[in-house]
């Protein structure tokens, strides 16, 4: 496990460095097409994502890969990664979950999280451990991660 979190982490960095900015900011969380970016608070993600307070060891109880975006309203780059994450869950809708958490409201899930910077995305396989990248990324990077971790065939 500790493999493929290196290997996500290396392309994840290693494209960041080619990271473009400018994209507009995002309102809302709905996409056309019916796929959602889902709003997460802390009571939500132990039930959906992983039970901290139940759990010592990492076990996630989704049925489906996940993306969880660590963001926060002031953020510039969070809102530049926004429409990205959007396009994400549109494209990848019934393949994966796409969720958001604002980290100044949940930020007691930031913390337990460990999450230090913004953006932050959490790569979550079926099965296994979880992977994340800080700054903003590029579509190419993130599409790269959820087909070579997240969607990968058995």
């Amino acid at each position: 496990m500790k493999r493929v979190f290196l290997i996500i982490s290396v392309l994840l960095v290693l494209a960041s460095c080619n990271a473009r900015s400018g994209n507009p900011p995002s309102k809302g969380s709905s996409i056309s097409g019916g796929a959602t970016v889902i709003q997460m608070t802390d009571a939500t993600f132990k039930k959906l994502v992983f039970n901290y307070d139940e759990n010592k060891e990492w076990k996630y109880e989704g049925t489906m890969p996940a993306i969880i975006d660590f963001y926060a309203t002031w953020c510039g780059p969070c809102r530049q990664l926004s429409p990205v994450v959007e396009e994400i869950a549109k494209e990848y809708s019934g393949k994966i979950v796409v969720y958001k958490v604002d980290t100044d409201q949940e930020n007691v899930l930031a913390r337990k999280l460990g999450i230090s910077g913004l953006p932050t995305l959490f790569f979550i396989p079926v099965k296994g451990q979880p992977g994340m990248t800080m700054g903003v990324l590029p579509k190419e990077s993130i599409v790269k991660a959820i087909n070579d971790v997240l969607l990968i065939k058995k």
